[in-house]
């Protein structure tokens, strides 16, 4: 397999946490080089997840400011490579190497710690700088003499990093290594046996450097010796360490330190030049040296966060070739010049205003490049909003519900997270989140009122609007939709659906039928209304309707009564003082209110000067006193008005007898009866003949016209033919002269009835319609009715006295 070929390590360690999203930690150990797609190791199966719950959580690999060295594979589980990998590229001389990632899982939210140790393979040879140096050496270079080397580097590490330094030929000199604290050696040759330039002038060494790896890899060096003579002292440092310390971003020119040396030389050979013999590292990239003052200063940025400390190796030499060395030990100082960085691991743009506390909303890592109190950071949210920022694992924090969430009181969240260090002065930085707040059907609606009162007047049209009902619903979208529904009731046994309805949409009300205050004056229902949410929910109220009264009724009288044919009338003794009752007037209106308050009124009167009507009792009284020349048929008309606008009113016609006795009395109204009978009954006869001769008129002249039309067309046929022409006439068709159209039989029917010598013709009536109705209390009226029942017994009478009389 390909984990045991590549010698993979894992170690794993799961650690469970209570209420923290960080449900474990997991490590393994790869090493550099793999190619891509190879395997890193089987994370589903180490955390204990199943490959359904990776790929339902979209689980991804987050790691931050890191390049994605390691892909999740949500389909097998699995990490692999991603990218190539070099330890040295990566970590350069930090040991251990490792990347660091978390697996974020969604739904609910957590993330897993993954840290990948890289380990180093032997994929560098140490190498020199120079391919070859040289050393101009006196031949009076005492024996022990000192000659400091460019070391070699190799970029590995551990056992395959730089082991060993050979030098060939060793004749005349010695190799010597010396243990540096940064865990390096310095290369020194140390000449083993004195120089004769007569002897060779010129030598050739080859230096070789090795590693340990497997396989061995190693570089090489040429060192070209040049033999002089004299110069027998070589430069000596004062110290062989020196320290400096510099804050990270200071400007280009700073001095850190300065070095010195001294050479017991006079003249040219006692010139000391100073140089850095750092040949891989970027050193000379960072710092220089004064040659003639041995001033070291800074030529390019720092950065504490990169490195925090510099060995720089200085070289003293004089005009005779002999060097002596030390080291300048650079520490960086660390400046608060970066703030926190802020990343949003995982979030959710909307939650639903049901979601339980301590629901995981956002998830954030927050990184300070900076160390000590300038790293340390401390993160919040601004207040009053129903969150809670909870710090999960070292720079790890989870924003989580704090409280109950309610859309109607705030539909969306801009939350502003804040970061900053301890430094001084303090950086920070922020990221807002903005976080709606999907609805909940949690709000049922509600009413403008109480209850609802509206009026209608009477005798309205079916289908009118009487007013509208109104609800809102403080939820959104279709949770806020409302519908009203009339909920099921009746009134007075009678479906309340026949008297009104709801219109769904807008809640106004309509008036199904025309209402009749004077059968329903109010009746009350219940109107519910329903939002769109599911389940729905619903509220209801009541409504009163009031039907408001409209002067639809005219006043009714109740006395006197007025029969079909009847004579009422009222006797008035001619010994009658002023203000004596005749009668009174009754009348009732069906209305309320003003609509019937009545009002009587004398409209028309034989005598107006006799007789006056009470405004507001319908009370007939005299105004003078009766004389005998009053006459006895006293007719009087009195119209009764309500207060309605427009008002209505009636009439009723009183008759009063102004007699002592009922037989003068009855004498008067038999004629005046009888008159009246046959003038209404000669002028309806006349209008109904009117009308007869108009109608015939009108249908002979349609048929003579039809008949002429007809011929005509009849005789166009027979012209443009050869038959004979047969004329042709309508049944009971008499054509006399050419010029009569009416039938030959008409009949006529002339009616004469008694007492025709006081008209020409008279149409009789059936004699109960000329009656003088009279009252039985008086004895001796109803005497002389017996005596003249002769009378009234003939077929042909026109009065028929009945034995009652109205007071």
């Amino acid at each position: 397999m390909i984990s045991q070929t590549m010698g993979r390590q894992v170690l794993l360690l799961i650690s469970f946490l209570s209420v923290s999203p960080v449900c474990g930690q997991v490590s393994y150990s790869v090493p550099e080089e793999m190619s891509i797609g190879s395997l890193v190791g089987n994370i589903a199966q180490d955390l204990g997840l199943s490959v359904k719950r990776l790929k339902t959580g979209k689980g991804r690999v987050y790691s931050g400011d890191n390049r994605d060295f390691i892909e999740l594979n949500t389909e097998r589980g699995l990490l692999l490579v991603k990218e190539r990998i070099d330890r040295e590229a990566l970590c350069g001389e930090t040991t251990p190497c490792a990347l660091h990632f978390q697996i974020v899982l969604e739904n609910p939210m957590e993330f897993y710690s993954v840290t990948v140790e890289i380990t180093d393979i032997n994929d560098h040879s140490p190498s020199f700088e120079k391919s070859e140096i040289k050393f101009i050496i006196s031949e009076s270079a005492n024996v022990g003499a000192k000659f400091d080397l460019e070391r070699a580097a190799d970029l590995d590490v551990g056992t395959n990093s730089l082991q060993s330094y050979v030098l060939k030929p060793s004749d005349h000199f010695l190799l010597k290594l010396h243990n540096q604290a940064d865990g390096t050696k310095n290369v020194e040759m140390v000449l083993q046996k004195p120089l004769d330039r007569e002897k060779k002038e010129l030598m050739s060494l080859v230096l070789t450097a090795a590693d340990g790896g497997e396989p061995r890899m190693s570089g090489t060096m040429q060192i070209l010796i040049t033999v002089l003579d004299v110069n027998d002292n070589a430069p000596v440092f004062t110290m062989p360490v020196y320290k400096g310390t510099v804050t990270e971003n200071s400007p280009k020119g700073t001095i850190v330190t300065s070095v010195s040396a001294s050479d017991a030389d006079r003249g040219l050979n006692g010139k000391i030049t100073y140089s850095i013999t750092n040949t891989l590292d970027d050193v000379r990239q960072i710092f220089e040296v004064n040659e003639e003052s041995g001033e070291v200063r800074l030529t390019g940025g720092l950065d504490y966060e990169k490195k925090k400390h510099f060995q720089i190796n200085v070289r003293a030499r004089d005009n005779g070739g002999l060097t002596d060395s030390c080291k300048v030990i650079v520490d960086v100082v660390d400046k608060n010049d970066n703030e926190p960085i802020i990343k949003i691991m995982s979030k959710s743009a909307i939650i639903s205003e049901d979601a339980n506390i301590y629901t995981v909303v956002t998830m954030i890592n927050v990184q300070d490049p900076d160390s000590g109190e300038n790293g340390k950071v401390r993160c919040y949210i601004n207040d009053n909003i129903p969150f809670l920022l909870k710090s999960t694992s070292n720079n790890f924090y989870s924003l989580v519900t704090d409280s109950e969430l309610d859309r109607e009181r705030a539909s969306e969240y801009n939350i502003t997270v804040s970061c900053s260090d301890e430094g001084v002065p303090s950086l920070s930085s922020s990221v807002t989140l903005t976080l709606q707040i999907s609805d909940v059907n949690d709000n049922a609606p509600v009413f403008e009122r109480s209850s609802y009162e509206a009026y209608i007047v009477e005798n309205n049209t079916p289908g009118l609007s009487i007013f509208t009902v109104k609800a809102t619903d403080a939820d959104w979208n279709q949770n806020a939709r409302v519908s009203y529904i009339l909920e099921d009731s009746s009134v007075n046994g009678v479906p309340v659906s026949s008297y009104v309805s709801v219109s769904a949409d807008s809640g106004v009300i309509h008036a199904v039928r025309s209402f009749d205050y004077e059968q329903i004056k109010d009746f009350r229902f219940h109107v519910k209304a329903q939002d769109g949410g599911s389940p729905p929910l619903s509220s209801n109220v009541t409504v009163k309707i009031l039907i408001q009264d409209q002067n639809d009724n005219p006043p009714q009288v109740l006395y006197p009564v007025q029969t079909g044919g009847s004579v009422v009338a009222e006797m008035v003794p001619r010994s009658a003082e002023v203000g004596y009752l005749v009668t009174k007037v009754v009348a009732v209106d069906v209305d309320s209110g003003q609509n019937a308050w009545l009002s009587y009124k004398l409209q028309k009167a034989t005598d107006r000067a006799l007789f006056e009507v009470g405004l507001q009792n319908g009370e007939i009284r005299t105004i003078r006193q009766v004389t005998d020349k009053d006459a006895v048929k006293q007719r009087l008309t009195v119209i009764v008005e309500d207060n309605g606008q427009p008002s209505r009113s009636a009439t009723v016609i009183v008759n009063v007898a102004v007699a002592d006795s009922f037989p003068e009395v009855l004498s008067e109204f038999t004629d005046s009866t009888h008159d009246k009978e046959y003038n209404d009954n000669l002028t309806f006869y006349l209008v109904l003949a009117l009308a007869v001769v108009s109608f015939l008129f009108i249908t002979c002249l349609v048929v003579i016209i039809s008949v002429k039309i007809y011929r005509w067309r009849q005789s166009r046929i027979l012209y443009h033919s050869s038959l004979p022409v047969i004329p042709y006439y309508p049944p009971r068709y008499s054509d006399t002269l050419g010029t009569g159209t009416l039938q030959h039989v008409y009949n006529y029917e002339v009616c004469r009835t008694t007492d025709s010598r006081k008209s020409d013709c008279k149409f009789g009536r059936a004699a109960s319609q000329n009656v003088l109705v009279m009252d039985p209390s008086s004895s001796g009226t109803m005497q002389r009715i017996q005596d003249e029942k002769s009378i009234l017994d003939e077929p042909d009478s026109p009065l028929q006295v009945r034995n009652r009389f109205f007071l």
